[in-house]
């Protein structure tokens, strides 16, 4: 062992390693406390993984295969059982029935595994060397998420016998080794936390089971073992016992929470069921406990400082616009917590309470006991609140309270279903407010959209012809800062990597509250605010690009240009 240790240490400092002192007393607690040495190397990071398993291969006199080169077996299901190929972390290359079976692996050294192995293959096996993230995401894709513990539990029922019900055991514990529901769907659940999946929907179709991570804002299947429609009703059943839904009731949707933890953070789960042809469509929105601060929200200086006086502003309302999903709650959030002060009373009304602010007052509303936004809003002007925050203005009623608190003295953030920032405008007159009502009380109205950024590992220069550029509006003169997704292992291959907002404020301005007195139209409103500074949604877009934080395709999929605007 001492031997093994030595020569390790030596591939690692060949490797990258400038620790090897570190990297020996590593290699030693693990052998004295029997794990594997090689993945103890990777665990510590100390090394290039490539390049240590590739000189590990070359000494052993194994084969050696590259990422890009690594290609299971076809219907390798059918032929290596799931909880071996997961359990090792091995997958087969080649193999012949009763002939050679070439195993791919990052660790020769698992004689543990390999005896594993024999049991189940009688013939010869060959090792060949990779890197074990390729074999993770390989085994993943191939078999499906939790795709051992489903093994299991398929199993499990085929050899049940007799008419009687079994009863599903959930085990607590994470680390036990029996398999369940309960741990079949907290593989699946952990799998799109570390993901950063922000939603996760099980959909039942005809012949399967779907699962969906949103991640990023866009939505991507996971692959899921072959036949999970067997435990579909289980699955359901159980993420509703853990929401505390009724079971029983198959007909009505349901909403619900779930607590989870996570790397030891707490993660707030919503929940909702709809009842669909194929059985009941699950949804769950992950909630994780974040940091609400201005450097997260990706705002340029000139737009930060806008902002920042805004809410600075004792009284008035200031109105957040966009579709679902564009990052309005995020917003709110950070401008409360950048107010919240001992000082200050701050009470929001929600539907429903997204994140939980230390020191914020929140409220939920409840239709079904007429705990509405208006009637709450109604409710906490008595209250002697400095700052509120109301979830939507969906009526006149809620509407109406609100600028009459703005109009009181208090400072009042809202949202809005809109496409642009001036859409705000003619949304609140179209709801009957009146004009010097609008001009008066609100101080801004902000659009909003989110863009996913480019990986910072993998994204090149992708220089477009000028002519291609003028057919969107992108100023010729940034043409040489374009950059383009590629996709590696940090971004799940699809070149981006998380996501960054894109703001267009409209300010109040007297020659504003002018128009809006006279009923000025839609392009009219846009027209002036652009002259008076508004840096429209599209070209914060091209600001975006010609930083190099996001791609072309990104800011079109996201914005209407002006043209469009102006037609609405």
């Amino acid at each position: 062992m001492i031997n093994l240790i030595e020569s390790l240490v030596e591939l690692a400092g060949k490797s990258g390693c400038a620790e090897t002192e570190k990297c020996r007393e590593i290699l030693r607690r693990a052998a004295y406390a029997q794990r594997s040495l090689v993945a103890s190397i990777l665990d510590a990071q100390l090394v290039r993984e490539p390049d240590f398993l590739q000189a590990l291969a070359t000494s052993l006199d194994l084969p050696w295969r590259e990422e890009n080169d690594v290609r299971p077996i076809e219907m390798i299901r059918d032929k290596f059982p799931a909880r071996l190929a997961l359990g090792q972390t091995v997958i087969p290359e080649a193999a012949v029935d009763g002939g050679e079976l070439r195993l791919l692996t990052f660790d020769p050294f698992d004689h543990a595994g390999w005896q594993a192995v024999s049991q189940h293959w009688r013939g010869p096996v060959r090792l060949v060397l990779t890197t074990r993230r390729r074999l993770t995401e390989t085994l993943k894709t191939t078999y499906g998420v939790g795709a051992d513990t489903f093994e299991e539990l398929i199993e499990g029922r085929e050899n049940e016998t007799g008419g009687g019900v079994r009863e599903e055991v959930n085990v607590v514990d994470e680390e036990d080794s029996e398999a369940s529901v309960m741990k079949f769907v907290n593989q699946i659940l952990r799998e799109g936390l570390r993901q950063g999946a922000t939603d996760i929907h099980f959909e039942p179709l005809g012949q399967e089971l779907r699962i969906r991570y949103r991640i990023d804002g866009v939505l991507h299947e996971t692959p899921v073992p072959p036949r999970i429609k067997v435990l579909q009703d289980s699955v359901i059943s159980r993420l509703k016992i853990m929401a505390g839904l009724d079971i029983a009731e198959r007909r009505l949707p349901q909403d619900g929470r779930i607590a989870l933890e996570h790397g030891g953070q707490p993660i707030d789960v919503r929940v909702a069921t709809i009842p669909c042809v194929y059985g009941e469509n699950v949804s769950l929105r992950l909630l994780g406990q974040e940091r609400f601060d201005f450097a997260s929200l990706g705002l340029d200086p000139v737009a930060e400082k806008r902002i920042r006086t805004l809410i600075s502003i004792p009284n008035g309302i200031v109105l957040v616009t966009g579709p679902t999903g564009c990052g309005k709650s995020t917003s709110l959030y950070t401008f409360l917590s950048s107010l919240n002060v001992k000082e200050r009373r701050i009470v929001t009304i929600e539907d429903p309470v997204e994140h939980k602010l230390d020191g914020v007052i929140q409220i939920a509303v409840k239709p079904e006991i007429q705990l509405t936004f208006a009637n709450a809003l109604r409710s906490i002007l008595r209250g002697d609140p400095n700052v509120i925050m109301v979830g939507e203005m969906r009526d006149l009623e809620t509407a109406e309270i609100a600028i009459r608190a703005a109009l009181t003295g208090h400072l009042v953030f809202s949202t809005l279903h809109t496409n642009d920032a001036v859409g705000g405008i003619t949304r609140l007159l179209d709801m009957n407010i009146e004009p010097f009502l609008v001009g008066s009380s609100v101080r801004a109205f902000i659009a909003q959209r989110l863009v996913r950024r480019l990986c910072p590992h993998c994204s090149q220069p992708a220089p477009r012809k000028p002519e291609e550029l003028a057919e969107f509006g992108f100023p010729i003169e940034w043409a040489e800062k374009i950059r383009r997704p590629v996709g590696c292992e940090h971004c799940r291959l699809t070149g981006y990597a998380g996501r960054t907002a894109l703001f267009e404020i409209c300010m109040m301005t007297s020659r504003m509250q002018e128009l809006i007195q006279n009923r000025a139209s839609g392009p009219d409103l846009r027209e002036l605010a652009l002259r008076e500074g508004m840096i429209p949604l599209r070209r914060a877009g091209w600001l975006k690009v010609a930083d190099g934080v996001t791609s072309v395709e990104e800011v079109l999929r996201v914005t209407t240009s002006e043209l469009e605007a102006l037609d609405e």
